[in-house]
């Protein structure tokens, strides 16, 4: 693992700059409250759409034969899933400009880049999890404990098998 942006990994997230994000340990538990808190809001945010959805496609499909009021909250309902809307584009945008990967919007399982043994990994969190204690490589799901031997800072190196937990 490299703290360094030089360090580049083929399919690590980049910044809007271009230059891709890696995060050593120390770095990605810094950041963790911050993402947390970007996460709590997408799932919110989630949940919401979820709620407002169904009422906004029934009125929808009565648009012709709805009364006032109906067709006036079929109008609010249409700005709120508007505003929801924009409120989501801008937590993921947030995220992106952290350069977290959003591993799982439903459950808010998040990724947090980085390099093991040369190989573009992620620092695995999602909501449940105490702390930052599991990673996994791009494109697993399954999630390992991370090791005792990981420094907060320097270059992570597997030595012998790391215990794997699924999700």
């Amino acid at each position: 693992m490299n703290g360094s942006t030089e360090s580049r990994a083929g399919d690590a997230p980049q910044k809007p700059d271009g230059r891709a994000v890696v995060l050593n340990l120390g770095t990605a538990r810094k950041m963790l409250p911050l993402v947390i808190r970007i996460v709590g809001d997408i799932l919110d945010l989630n949940r919401r759409v979820q709620a407002l959805e169904p009422e906004q496609s029934r009125l929808d499909r009565q648009r012709r034969t709805l009364d006032w009021p109906s067709r006036s909250r079929r109008y609010q309902l249409r700005e709120e899933l508007a505003e929801v809307d924009t409120r989501l584009q801008a937590a993921h945008q947030e995220l992106e400009q952290l350069g977290v990967a959003l591993i799982d919007p439903h459950k808010g399982r998040i990724g947090l880049p980085t390099v093991v043994n040369g190989h573009l990994a992620f620092f695995s969190w999602m909501p449940g999890d105490e702390s930052l204690r599991h990673w996994h490589f791009a494109g697993e799901s399954v999630r390992r404990a991370i090791p005792a031997n990981w420094k907060e800072s320097g270059e992570v190196r597997l030595f012998g098998g790391a215990a794997a937990t699924p999700e």
